[in-house]
């Protein structure tokens, strides 16, 4: 696991992500992100709730979706990975674990951490705000760099 904290702040597309520090042991890049909405709405949930968590499950309905907890709230275990941690204002260090079952079969994707309008499960944490977490994914090489979109067909 790194010890250095990731603070940096990666350019995808157009919009500014604040990625995790690597905690899966060997990696040296970030495998998860967090769009600066997303980081906005963590910040305000962190306010109310003290630190928080993230948990991917490979469960369907709202399962598929990063459920947000307060931080222990979710008890993880040696079925689950932990992927990276961010260090988000007023919410602490925020761990993002997945089910290692689903990571098994997501290995090769970079996690982007979005905000949308829209209910998620009753479960996460921004479910009342009217408002739902969501992934959005870009394939990666065993390295960490992205794949060529026309490498893909």
């Amino acid at each position: 696991m790194h010890s250095e904290v990731r603070n940096d702040v990666d350019k995808l597309g157009q919009a500014a992500h604040l990625a995790s520090t690597p905690a899966i042991e060997g990696e040296t890049f970030s495998r998860v992100s967090f769009t600066g909405e997303a980081v906005d709405m963590i910040s305000s949930l962190g306010r109310r709730h003290g630190p928080l968590m993230f948990h991917q499950s490979g469960g369907c309905c709202d399962g598929s979706s990063p459920m947000c907890y307060p931080a222990g709230d979710f008890l993880t275990g040696d079925a689950d990975v932990l992927l990276g941690t961010a260090d988000i204002p007023d919410a602490g260090h925020v761990d993002f674990w997945m089910s290692r079952e689903q990571f098994n079969y997501w290995r090769h994707t970079r996690l982007t951490v979005d905000i949308v309008p829209g209910r998620g499960s009753g479960f996460s944490l921004e479910a009342p705000e009217g408002k739902r977490f969501l992934i959005r994914s870009q394939l990666m090489n065993e390295d960490g760099t992205d794949v060529e979109p026309s490498a893909v067909s």
